[in-house]
């Protein structure tokens, strides 16, 4: 399991490495204890963190209400939490089933 992720119960937290006002959105992959994604969207005002919000929402498969931001809100480094995703990217195991996994 990478070090970039773990699960909650039915919760997924990810710790995330952003590049904001990238070219287009995407999910780069593992870089060291993080995640890298890049947006489109610029720092400011706190639309990446929206924008963030539902690309991430979009790439589990979840409402954007089920994407929290846990820590990072005005920095590139961030923590969210994405609860009872339906879609996992590559790189990503399934929650482990019983007892031990939480």
């Amino acid at each position: 399991m990478g070090t970039w992720y773990r699960w909650r119960g039915e919760t997924l937290e990810l710790s995330v490495r952003i590049q904001p006002r990238a070219s287009r959105d995407e999910i780069v992959g593992p870089q060291g204890e993080r995640l890298k994604v890049r947006i489109t969207a610029p720092p400011v005002e706190g639309r990446a963190n929206e924008h963030l919000i539902r690309f991430l929402a979009k790439a589990f498969a979840v409402p954007a209400r089920q994407v929290e931001l846990l820590a990072g809100a005005t920095g590139r480094n961030k923590r969210l939490a994405i609860h009872g995703p339906t879609s996992l990217p590559a790189g990503i195991a399934r929650r482990p089933r019983g007892p031990s996994s939480d």
